[in-house]
């Protein structure tokens, strides 16, 4: 309970360095949920149904987002049929998300973990030998699961649902089917997999220029982003902005060792620093530091990283005591998407993982009492 509060307590501690009390309030504000869920969840672990609540969870998020997809379409009929066209593609996945109100990286990293659970219950109803109609409903979640996470397109979630499915296969799976009945059960799924990615390329030919010279273009303007011509077309998602974002955060936070700035001050201060070393372009977006790390570390001083290695990498003691494919791809997921974003600065994304860290620490005292319970 108290991991899972940890960046609220911190918070709490560090709480005097603010320098305004009523925005030092705000931001403490966001961090409540990481005292509720744990007093409410694992205080009464043994209630939680694991599985189940996974299970809901992936079929819930999908059909929102089929439905979602549905209103999209007859709400933006103009925006398809550019993206149908060609036309404008890097902007499909942010307008999306948009139509709803959230931050394309956000849902996607939501959609991952959904689709990466979608797989694990695809499979384990082969080995549970469930009916036809059942496993059909699993294969049709997870095929809609994979397809949102292609249509939002961002460049993390992609990268983690493949290893989240690796996952699912080396530690849920292999235990449980012999190699040559995995092979025959992964080899078609595969190919229908990289099949609909193949064809998703060839839809969306920006998708190749966007993992490959997008991302990687400019790479020694780091620092020096205003040298650009219109970097706010060129480079604007590009890693090279992500460099001199962190590059400048790095600075600030230095300068401000122990403590740092205080919980409601980090993005003011971090671009008055873009405005006072000229970076105009990072001035004038005003980018927050798109790394959770280092927004503790500039926020809360020496504190900040530690509690935030403590919070996610307990995510992932959990999933590896456990051998559970599930909450490790969680927090594979989790770990990646704040090492290129700051999820613990949102509320969606300090809700997201404070409810399913209560989770698993609710499965993970579970299995530890049936364990004492057999002795």
């Amino acid at each position: 309970m108290a991991c899972v509060a940890s960046p609220l307590l911190l918070e709490l501690l560090m709480f005097w360095n603010n320098d305004s009390f009523s925005k030092g309030l705000k931001a403490l504000e966001k961090s409540t949920s990481l005292l509720v869920f744990p007093l409410f969840i694992i205080g009464n672990f043994q209630r939680v149904k694991f599985l189940k609540l996974v299970r809901i969870y992936v079929f819930a998020t999908t059909l929102i987002l089929f439905f979602l997809f549905i209103r999209f379409n007859v709400l933006f009929p103009e925006l398809m049929s550019k993206y149908l066209n060609g036309i404008h593609l890097w902007e499909m996945g942010y307008q999306f998300s948009n139509s709803f109100g959230i931050h394309a990286p956000a849902l996607n990293m939501h959609l991952a973990f959904v689709s990466v659970s979608a797989f694990y219950f695809m499979f384990n109803n082969f080995r549970e030998k469930e009916n036809l109609k059942t496993k059909i409903f699993w294969i049709i979640v997870f095929l809609f699961s994979f397809f949102f996470v292609l249509f939002v397109n961002t460049r993390m979630a992609l990268g983690n649902i493949f290893i989240g499915y690796l996952i699912i296969l080396f530690l849920e799976i292999k235990s449980k089917f012999n190699v040559k009945k995995l092979f025959l059960i992964t080899t078609p799924i595969l190919v229908v997999l990289f099949g609909i990615l193949f064809l998703f390329i060839q839809k969306d030919p920006y998708m190749k220029e966007k993992y490959s010279t997008v991302s990687f273009s400019y790479m020694d303007k780091v620092g020096k982003l205003d040298e650009i011509d219109h970097p706010e077309v060129k480079v604007f998602n590009s890693l090279v902005t992500r460099l001199s974002i962190w590059k400048s955060a790095w600075e600030l936070s230095v300068k401000n060792l122990p403590f740092g700035v205080g919980a409601s001050d980090g993005k003011p201060e971090l671009n008055k620093y873009y405005a006072v070393t000229n970076q105009k372009f990072l001035a004038k977006y005003e980018f927050p530091t798109h790394n959770q790390f280092l927004d503790f570390l500039l926020k809360f001083g020496i504190l900040g990283p530690i509690v935030v290695v403590l919070y996610i990498f307990a995510i992932g003691y959990l999933g590896y005591d456990l051998k559970n494919g599930i909450i490790l791809s969680f927090f594979l997921i989790f770990f990646t998407s704040n090492l290129v974003d700051d999820f613990l600065l949102r509320f969606d994304g300090i809700a997201f993982s404070g409810f399913w860290f209560s989770i698993f620490g609710s499965y993970w005292m579970q299995q530890k009492l049936l364990v004492i319970n057999r002795q």
